[in-house]
């Protein structure tokens, strides 16, 4: 028999929570899965001693009905080599959100976090815990690094619209933290420069708090929910290119990599509108640069107030309104705790210069086409504005980061940090050579580009509601958001829950045998009738809404393939 392993969807019903030093008692129950199959199912009590604070499953998960603005939700990040002796347990805590969550709240939710933790290793040394269900409660967890521990905890509101998929959920934790890395480097260097831990929170209480700005509605974080199935996280969005513009888009790329001093060629990202067209980076790379782009770079964002994936979310036009309050609220609960010790996360602005990446509105466009950003100037406020840089994941190399934009061409421009000697004054000269270099070609590609484009809707479908990705290249195409809305509710609820029992398939494959590959085909109907549909072939993944399908199953599948041979092969092409 092969060793049990605690299942992802380890239920769990809470009676009772004792918390001190990060101890806790525990009855409950919890499901032991091998192979996928149920091994068996068993009441736990964990007992440690000298515990003295006896609470609810709610006020153990730092939700109750006082619960401000974000009510529902709650977002930290934890290091389990901090803290470790009596009076430091705030040490543990690296960020937390809301912020002005009591300290009893904030140690409840991770000290519990960091016990199921501990506990599940029990069963699954091999694999981290991700997700703990509670009656009320959902428990989220990421381990971006070693001892690094990122946890959400989400309310399970009996209202439909608040109906999540975790691992849509989980997505969020790795793309935050992701893009964290990509301009900060890992928390674990952070704290290793200083051991303190106020530099790795002024950082982490800035970038993540701009981050949730994109999923504010009015008040209220919005996270992703069913609505959401039709969309992946964690994914490029490509453009299809014909012949003859690829061979000029080549032509291109090949320009802009000569353009850097010395024998280190520039990488590029290249764009048309929030498409990608060409890279040169490796796949992680891209992908974050990518995210960012479309956040912050794209003519769709400059033009706007809000970023260029706020109109997949309603209500997110007045999120600017929540955003003031709650950046305000940021590092408040710590300042008086670290005060004496001179480590609290808003202290520490004045003391460390921190580049807010994600920050609303801080790129423009210059006369020149290059964008510019005072994010990283030496002062805030500052005239003289400093170029952005960059850390590329794979090597681990600081880059600059230079934007260029013609229409609706966004270039990202990455030139290694050690080949400047000349700084800001090299930079400017080198951008000089690009223009003068790179100029007509540049116009050549946007024109034919946008000669080829369909707009919003070219890769709209009729009669399908799709989305198709590969998570091994992460690329994804899908149904025009516009398409997708004419969705029925019903229709999403049933896709979500197909998707949800599609991740826990391909875990169970991934962990009893790595190398085996789903190959999978479910057709299921809705209660409205339409046909929600899942294919898994070769690594691809192909999720489908028919609402106007025939009675038949024979027909729904039918109407699968001739989707596949249609659309498969063109995005294999890409």
């Amino acid at each position: 028999m092969q060793n049990p392993r605690v299942h992802r969807k380890t239920t769990i019903a809470c009676d009772s929570v004792r918390t001190r030093r990060y101890l806790f008692i525990f009855v409950g129950e919890i499901s032991i899965w091998s192979g996928g199959s149920l091994v068996r199912s068993t009441q736990l009590i964990l007992n440690p001693s000298n515990l003295n604070h006896l609470g609810t499953e709610q006020s153990m998960m730092g939700l109750s009905s006082t619960t401000p603005v974000s009510e529902g939700v709650q977002f930290c990040i934890f290091d389990l080599r901090r803290g470790q002796h009596e009076g430091q347990e705030l040490d543990k805590i690296l960020f937390f959100f809301p912020a002005d969550c009591p300290f009893s709240t904030q140690l409840s939710v991770i000290g519990l976090s960091e016990g199921l933790i501990t506990f599940t290793r029990i069963f699954s040394p091999e694999a981290a815990c991700e997700v703990i269900e509670a009656e009320k409660h959902s428990h989220i967890f990421y381990q971006a690094e070693p001892d690094i521990w990122m946890v959400m905890v989400v309310d399970k509101n009996k209202e439909a619209e608040a109906i999540w998929r975790i691992d849509a959920l989980q997505k969020v934790l790795k793309e935050v933290h992701s893009l964290f890395v990509t301009f900060h480097g890992s928390v674990r260097a952070l704290l290793e420069k200083e051991p303190g831990g106020g530099l790795v929170r002024t950082h982490l209480y800035s970038f993540i708090t701009d981050y949730l700005t994109d999923f504010l509605a009015g008040k209220k974080l919005q996270l992703p929910s069913f609505r959401d199935c039709l969309k992946e996280r964690g994914t490029v969005q490509m453009l299809t290119v014909g012949r003859e513009a690829a061979i000029d888009v080549e032509s291109l790329v090949r320009v802009l990599e000569s353009s850097c001093p010395g024998s280190t060629p520039c990488n590029s990202v290249i764009l048309f509108q929030d498409l990608l067209v060409s890279t040169t980076l490796p796949p992680d790379d891209t992908l974050n640069l990518f995210t960012y782009a479309v956040l912050r770079l794209t003519p769709r964002v400059l033009h706007s107030a809000t970023n260029s994936w706020s109109y997949l979310r309603k209500g997110n036009t007045s999120s600017h309104v929540a955003t003031g309050s709650i950046l305000a609220n940021v590092g408040s609960p710590l300042e008086d705790f670290y005060a004496s010790r001179d480590t609290s996360p808003v202290g520490h602005v004045q003391r460390y210069h921190v580049p807010r990446p994600l920050q609303r509105g801080k790129w423009s466009k210059g006369k020149d086409g290059f964008l510019v950003t005072d994010i990283w100037s030496a002062e805030v406020g500052s005239l003289s504005s400093a170029t952005a840089t960059v850390l590329l994941q794979q090597t681990e190399e600081r880059m600059y980061l230079c934007v260029y934009q013609h229409k609706n061409l966004t270039i990202i421009l990455l030139i290694p940090y050690s080949s400047m000697i000349n700084g800001e004054e090299g930079l400017s000269i080198m951008k000089q050579q690009i223009l003068e270099n790179a100029a007509v070609k540049i116009m050549k590609v946007e024109e034919k580009l946008t000669r080829g484009w369909g707009g919003e809707n070219a890769y709209h479908v009729s009669g399908y509601r799709y989305l198709l990705f590969d998570s091994d290249r992460s690329v994804s195409r899908a149904s025009p958001p516009g398409k997708v809305t004419t969705v029925t509710k019903d229709s999403l609820l049933a896709l979500s829950k197909l998707r949800e029992e599609v991740d826990l398939e391909k875990l169970r494959t991934k962990r009893d045998d790595p190398s085996h590959e789903n190959d999978l085909e479910i057709c299921i109907r809705a209660k409205n009738n339409a046909w929600v549909i899942a294919r898994i072939t070769r690594g691809k993944e192909l999720y489908m809404v028919l609402e106007k399908a025939n009675e038949t199953l024979l027909y729904a599948s039918d109407a699968v393939d001739k989707f596949s041979n249609r659309i498969i092969p063109r995005a294999k092409e890409q």
